[in-house]
Parts: C-alpha cells; sequence; structure tokens
C-alpha cells in the first residue's frame, strides 16, 4: 500500500451495498481504530447511476464496474451485485488486480469458489465471504479457523429464512403452505418468484460452501443433493407434531464411512428437544457436531440488508488489517479431499405414511417389505376408517440407507394392498 489509507470499492448499491456505504460512513472512527487505518469509500458500481441512493455520494457513482476493479488504488472490493456473469469476470480482474475481495454470493461461490480461492492465493489476496451463509452469524471463520484443530463430524442447519417463516406459520398456526406462502410474499420474506428459497436451490448452495469448509474438501453445488418444501402438507406437519417433532428445511452435511462426504438439503422431522426446533421464523441457525469440542449451535438472522452488511464489514476490518500487515492471502483449505457421495449413501431414520387395505395380513406383508430391503421398523401407528375399508399406517423406522428406503417404497408402491404412498420424510436430530 502506498498510504496509510485502505481504499474501499462496491460492486452494488442496493439494499446491502447501501448499508455497507452507510457503515462505513457512521462507524468510521471505530472502523479506524479497529484497523489502524481510515477505510475510505472511492466507487460504488450500480446499474442506474440517476436512482437516489442515500448515504452514498452521487460523485461515487459509476455504472462501469470493470473500470472500479482495474482501478490500482482500490485496496479491497466489496461485491454486493449478485448474479454469476459478469460478476465472476468482475472478481477475476479484481483478484489479479492485486485486490481483496469481499462477497456475499453463494451462487457463485458454491460453483466457482474454488478457482477464485486459486486465484487469490496467486496473487497474494484475501478472498473472504462471511456474509454468503446465513447473514451476520460468524459461521464460516468459526469453521475455517477456530476448528482448525478438531474434526467436524456434521453440519446440520436452517440457512433459508423464508422457508423457515413459512414452515413455523404451518405448525403454530395450523395454516397451509399456499396461505403462508403468500403472507410471506406480503410481508416481504418471500419474492415474487420464490423458487430459488422454497426448492431448495438457495439453501443447497449455502450447504456446498459449509460442507467445503467443515470438511476440507471440494464440494460444488451440483454435489448437493436438493428437495424444497412445497410437497409439505398441513397433513405432514401434524402428523410431526403428533409425534413431538416439527418439520424444518435442512441443509446437512456429513462423513460417510468411506472417506466421503454426503451433503443434502430437504425437509425433515426434528425433535422438539433439538437446539434447531426452537428456531422460528426468519431466524436461521446450524448445528455443528465436531470429535473434541462436541455439539454447538450458532444463531441468528440470517438475511436482511443490516445483518449482511455486518457480516461484510466483519470481513472488511480482517482484510484491512491483513493489507495494513502484508499479509498474504491463504489458499482454499481442502487438503482432507473427502469424496462426494451421492445421496443414497446417506443413513438417517424416516417416517413413512401409507394408505393400505384393511384387512388381516396386511401389516406383515408391509413389514416384510421393509425387511426384504433391509429396513428395520421401530413403530407402527395405525388409525382405521371401517366404514371405507382402509386404514392408515404411520411406520417409524431405525437408521437406514437412502437407496435402501428408496427400494422399499417402490417395492410398497407394488403392493396390492396399498393404495398409496402418502408421504416419506426423513427424522433427523434423534440421539
Amino acid at each position: 500500500m502506498s498510504d496509510s489509507v485502505v481504499r474501499v470499492a462496491l460492486l452494488g448499491g442496493g439494499t446491502v451495498g447501501s448499508q455497507v456505504a452507510r457503515l462505513l460512513t457512521d462507524s468510521a472512527e471505530d472502523l479506524q481504530a479497529r484497523v489502524g487505518a481510515p477505510l475510505e469509500l472511492v466507487a460504488v458500481a450500480v446499474r442506474d447511476v440517476n436512482k437516489p441512493r442515500p448515504g452514498i455520494p452521487s460523485e461515487l457513482l459509476t455504472d462501469d464496474p470493470f473500470a472500479v476493479v482495474k482501478r490500482e488504488d482500490v485496496d479491497i472490493v466489496v461485491e454486493v451485485m449478485g448474479g454469476i456473469e459478469p460478476t465472476k469476470e468482475l472478481l477475476e480482474v479484481a483478484l489479479r488486480n492485486g485486490a481483496s475481495v469481499i462477497t456475499a454470493n453463494k451462487a457463485l461461490l458454491s460453483e466457482h469458489g474454488a478457482g477464485l480461492h486459486e486465484i487469490a492465493f496467486q496473487n497474494g489476496v484475501d478472498l473472504f465471504y462471511e456474509a454468503a451463509v446465513a447473514g451476520a452469524i460468524p459461521l464460516l471463520r468459526p469453521l475455517r479457523e477456530s476448528l482448525a484443530g478438531d474434526r467436524v463430524q456434521r453440519v446440520l442447519g436452517i440457512v433459508n429464512g423464508t422457508t423457515n417463516y413459512i414452515l413455523t406459520k404451518m405448525d403454530e398456526e395450523g395454516a397451509d403452505y399456499d396461505e403462508v406462502l403468500a403472507e410471506a410474499q406480503r410481508l416481504g420474506y418471500a419474492e415474487a418468484d420464490p423458487t430459488a428459497d422454497v426448492e431448495g436451490h438457495d439453501a443447497a448452495a449455502k450447504a456446498a460452501i459449509l460442507a467445503t469448509l467443515a470438511f476440507h474438501s471440494s464440494v460444488t453445488l451440483s454435489d448437493v443433493h436438493c428437495e424444497g418444501i412445497s410437497s409439505v402438507t398441513l397433513r405432514d406437519v401434524e402428523a410431526a407434531r403428533d409425534l413431538g417433532f416439527v418439520i424444518k428445511l435442512l441443509a446437512v452435511a456429513e462423513r460417510t464411512s468411506d472417506s466421503g462426504i454426503v451433503t443434502r438439503v430437504h425437509p425433515a422431522m426434528v425433535p422438539r428437544s433439538h437446539p434447531l426446533a426452537s428456531v422460528r421464523d426468519a431466524f436461521n441457525a446450524v448445528f455443528v457436531e465436531a470429535e473434541s469440542a462436541g455439539p454447538m449451535m450458532f444463531y441468528g438472522r440470517g438475511a436482511g440488508g443490516e445483518p449482511t452488511a455486518s457480516a461484510v464489514l466483519g470481513d472488511l476490518v480482517s482484510a484491512a488489517r491483513n493489507r495494513r500487515a502484508g499479509a498474504s492471502g491463504q489458499a482454499q483449505s481442502i487438503y482432507a479431499g473427502l469424496t462426494p457421495r451421492p445421496v443414497g449413501q446417506a443413513t438417517t431414520r424416516y417416517t413413512v405414511n401409507l394408505d393400505v387395505v384393511d384387512r388381516p395380513g396386511v401389516l406383515a406383508q408391509v413389514a416384510t417389505c421393509f425387511g426384504d430391503h433391509d429396513v428395520s421398523i421401530q413403530t407402527v401407528r395405525q388409525d382405521t376408517d371401517e366404514q371405507s375399508g382402509r386404514a392408515a399406517l404411520l411406520i417409524r423406522t431405525h437408521a437406514a440407507s437412502e437407496a435402501d428406503l428408496a427400494a422399499t417404497v417402490d417395492a410398497l408402491r407394488d403392493l396390492d394392498i396399498v393404495n398409496e404412498v402418502a408421504a416419506v420424510m426423513r427424522v433427523e436430530g434423534e440421539e
């Protein structure tokens, strides 16, 4: 650095970008004390320079982001514009030009994080992204640094606020999915097109980042099995409640016995005694199980302008300190080399809800079907409708592989005594 000022450029001036700019101004003295030098905002790249942006001086605005990342006087580039292209190219240019990069872009990192890390390492600069997962919750740095001497076994998290809000309302108010989704859109918790949230794509991108950091191995978005909550019914929620569970959309990453990792996102039943069960509304939480440290949970607001900006500022302070100290960027830690495995290798417990014919021998046939596919039944609850001649079976299993459970369900559908496999739900968080 040519002098004592750390110069910062922003890519994006929306909800998060404007909050970052505001905090740089409002907290200037504190930030200077923490860094040891003033932080100066020198440019903000936006799509429309004529749009009013309170808190951002108009002379800093530009609609040419490539000019910003090519500036020789920029020490740190903060990216909060989102998207894959041209964002990926912009960050590559910034890193090669010697600027450290702070980003909140989970989609970009889940697909191209390894390449960006390599460029950062080659150019001796930092790539930080605490805001990319779970907003203001200090999570990624503990995984990367605080637990570096431990061995993480499993990560289990609620990392999407929209879906957690919807499932909370379904559980607590007895409202159906469509009704709560519409309410979430009115309140601004869900986008007009909620697909990325409700189908699990947002959570899957975050799961890939978490798995990479927790297990020091390369996991990309394509390695994550993904299911959303759009098929979760009020009947599912009520059945879970009757059993002492609550349904959550979980991101799960865990080691397998053959030096692999399975990473998955899907709805699951969580015991109400588990810490994750009490995470309500749009809050996020991640439960980490480590070999020596044991279980621990990180909890807080997972989205929004101010929480995300808080995480960005934390990374900004760290990157600025490194610039002041002349510290080099560190390569991505993927030394463990664990191999991503298909979801069929995951092992958990399940509930299977069957609509069957009510006649002697049905339970025996169903139990045989489970046994033939190496899935052990823990409990069975039967509700009979004598007038219709049908019965509802709610079956809970012991731990079984996804592959064996899937084969069991396929075989059940072929039985003439089974009218319908009404629902299959994973159970996570049981001792």
